[in-house]
Formats: structure tokens, sequence, C-alpha cells
């Protein structure tokens, strides 16, 4: 399954939120949401920074994956961000294609 990296911030209401059920239960309800898509936590980790929450995880599509972050968004507590994490090997089938390119004003 693809990989993706979420990350996540909290509104002001939302860290109240973490600050009342505390971070424990902020983990269950994301492993309940991946695992509902079909997807699987590989890491869950609290950050502070850019980021409240950065999660690695598999999808089984990437629909399922926007749909994570889409519940997430829409509860308007949390903003997330999903990214496609990309495999070495990935990155060398990538490298070996090629495609016509012309870079702006060339």
């Amino acid at each position: 399954m693809p990989k993706y990296l979420l990350q996540a911030s909290y509104s002001a209401q939302g860290v109240r939120g973490v600050m009342k059920e505390g971070g424990t239960k902020r983990e269950a309800a994301a492993r309940a949401l991946v695992e509902s898509l079909g997807g699987r936590i590989e890491a869950f980790y609290f950050a502070h920074g850019s980021a409240d929450v950065v999660v690695i995880c598999e999808f089984p599509t990437e629909a399922a994956g926007l749909a994570a972050v889409m519940a997430v968004n829409a509860s308007g507590l949390v903003t997330g961000t999903t990214t496609p994490l990309i495999t070495s090997a990935e990155m060398d089938a990538a490298a070996k294609m090629s495609g016509t390119y012309r870079a702006p004003g060339e």
C-alpha cells in the first residue's frame, strides 16, 4: 500500500480538546479514521512547530488518503495535509522516464 505523511495543526479550540481528552484519545481517533478507510498507521507523533501531529500511514488508494484529510479538515478544529511518500525504487523508476518539457521563456 502507498505510504503518506499526514500533518495536522489544531485550532485553539482543537488544542483545548486535546488538553481535555489527552493525546492517547486523539491517537485512537486518528487510528479509527485511517482504519475505517482501509489504511494502517505506522507511526503517530505529537510535535511542535509547523505541525502539531505527524503521522506515517498507508492507504489502499489515493482517494482513501484524500478522504481522511477531508474528514479532518471538515471538522474545522484541525487543518491537515497529506503528502505521498516515494520510495527510492519509485524515484529510480521516475528518473528513468523522460518527458518533453520546455521551461518558461525558452
